[in-house]
């Protein structure tokens, strides 16, 4: 086995994210980017030596390629093994399943979620633990402090394997296992949800459309969807997974996947329209003209989940991170169990998962997930959802309608303004931490805010302390308002503006949600000072 050590020096930008490092394909394609951090992980990731790893991505462009040069650099830093799926493919849930039922050291994840693919877009790379879940942050905190200091990595000196091709190999001592990507996942799906009672439901004429946007849950929902419970053949639309996901932007919102939104209208033949992004961990559900807001998802599910076979114990206790809506805490307090609010990024839910304080969780980006795995699952949402239509026999509408009327309706939306030049978005969120005294009693027409902080999380497993995790406004009627600036770009900044207003009486409830929302959206834009300073009259993106 020829181990070669080559020479490098360090790259100032690979501080990872709360989802790992995302940079411009371009970046990584540079000399040494991507084996640099590579080996920064080896090297952090202690006792994996002799070990096995699970590795895969989201099929977008430089995903195979990568996938060649992580296996020589395992096989040159004493890896046993390596379970690498097919094609290079598998959905970041489904490595978190692999990990965790293999019991591995862990696993890498080529990926970007829900940023466009191809030459010219992004591409990602992070290491999720031996739980599942991705990195905590001194582990992160001490790759990237690795990473400016290498001076060397070591590789393998041999050729590509092929991938294609299911079975094993060895690259000098290491065996590959290249593994169906799907396999393992779907056999754990089986288990949570009642497969009978869904394949009843479309053996009865149930019809449904799922949006894959030619990303990697096509080849999960077909063998799922159409091959197990019997939907049609053309249940899945874009279910090719593209390196430049067919030119579009695989984020499922209203935005992005107007062509979903576009088959569930008016005299729509579905009644469920349902899609995943590009790494297979988000999801939007849909009914006929009519959008399930991901926090309503969320809390709908804790109401529900006891009627499925996977949660028919009940749940141990919820959590949500700040920005998503305060739905789901209204149902944990009639289920009488505890609910936890914290940061945003999934590794804050994996210590209340490990130690079985929670059972689902989620956030207002389109994910949510349970204790199966210790990622937000894209499908199992999904499924969660078609079980519940199942059991329920009624429709999207009429569930969530009559979930309102049981706990009321928390009037919710989320304002993205992306692409800001990063200092004028550092800028604005200094502008509110400055305004914190001043705002603090101050009246806004209707709405006076209570109480206004900048979020602080301690977490009540290990005691750490995550700071500086969002503005927030909390006004007397318990309406919010939470500015955040999102980290999962790869040009500019994102900031993301949440407004929420309680209302618990049926009878006044509209379905109008920008309209309810009006005066707090004025009032969110005015203390940001959103025109004055970024020059934007309007929102990129509304959900």
């Amino acid at each position: 086995m020829n181990i070669l050590k080559i020479t490098t020096q360090a790259f100032d930008d690979q501080k990872p994210g709360t989802s790992g490092l995302r940079k411009k394909v371009k970046v990584f394609q540079q000399d040494n980017y991507l084996e640099n951090f590579v080996q920064s992980v080896f090297h952090v990731a202690e006792n994996i030596q002799g070990q096995t790893l699970v590795l895969g991505g989201d099929g977008r462009y430089y995903n195979k390629q990568a996938i060649q040069i992580i296996l020589r650099m395992a096989a040159a830093n004493g890896i046993s093994k390596v379970l690498v799926g097919q094609n290079g493919l598998l959905s970041t849930p489904a490595v978190s399943a692999l990990i965790r039922k293999h019991n591995t050291a862990g696993g890498i994840i080529l990926s970007a979620s829900h940023n466009p693919g191809g030459p010219d877009a992004d591409f990602g790379i992070k290491f999720n633990i031996q739980n599942g879940g991705p990195a905590p942050t001194p582990f992160t905190d001490a790759v990237y402090e690795y990473s400016q200091n290498i001076s060397s990595y070591n590789i393998i000196d041999t050729d590509d394997i092929d991938l294609n091709s299911l079975g094993q190999l060895n690259i000098g001592d290491m065996l590959v296992d290249i593994i169906d990507p799907v396999t393992d996942y779907a056999e754990l799906m089986s288990h949570l949800f009642d497969f009978n009672n869904i394949k009843v439901m479309f053996d009865s004429g149930f019809s449904m459309r799922f949006d894959a946007m030619h990303a990697i849950t096509g080849p999960y929902a077909q063998e799922i969807l159409e091959n197990r419970l019997g939907a049609g053949p053309c249940t899945v639309i874009n279910a090719e997974p593209l390196e430049d996901f067919g030119g579009g932007h695989p984020d499922p919102n209203l935005k992005h996947a107007h062509e979903l939104v576009s088959l569930l209208r008016n005299n729509s033949q579905h009644s469920f329209g349902a899609a995943s992004d590009g790494d297979g961990d988000r999801n939007m559900i849909l009914g006929k003209n009519f959008f399930v807001t991901p926090s309503d998802s969320l809390a709908i599910m804790a109401a529900n989940a006891h009627l499925l076979p996977g949660y028919k114990n009940g749940l141990s206790g919820v959590a949500r991170s700040m920005p998503t809506s305060a739905a789901v805490d209204r149902v944990a307090e009639k289920l009488g169990i505890e609910c936890y609010e914290t940061p945003t990024g999934w590794k804050f839910f994996g210590n209340l998962l490990d130690d079985n304080k929670i059972t689902l969780c989620g956030e207002e980006s389109f994910g949510s997930g349970s204790d199966h795995v210790r990622e937000k699952d894209g499908l199992w949402a999904v499924l969660f959802w078609l079980n519940l239509i199942a059991v329920k026999k009624q429709s999207i509408s009429q569930i969530v309608t009559d979930h309102w009327a049981r706990f009321g309706q928390n009037y919710y939306c989320r304002h993205d303004y992306e692409a800001i030049d990063s200092q004028i978005a550092d800028d604005l969120m200094q502008h509110l931490v400055d305004s914190l005294d001043q705002l603090q009693g101050q009246s806004f027409g209707n709405y006076q805010i209570e109480n206004c902080d900048n979020f602080s999380y301690t977490d009540p497993v290990d005691n750490s302390v995550s700071s500086n995790q969002g503005i927030r406004l909390l006004f007397s009627d318990g309406s919010r308002i939470v500015y955040r600036l999102s980290g999962t770009g790869t040009e500019g900044a994102t900031l993301r503006v949440y407004i929420e207003k309680y209302e618990p009486d049926v009878s006044q409830q509209n379905g109008d949600t920008q309209l309810v929302l009006s005066e707090l959206i004025e009032i969110a834009n005015t203390v940001a000072q959103i025109l004055t300073r970024t020059g934007r009259t309007t929102p990129d993106v509304i959900t």
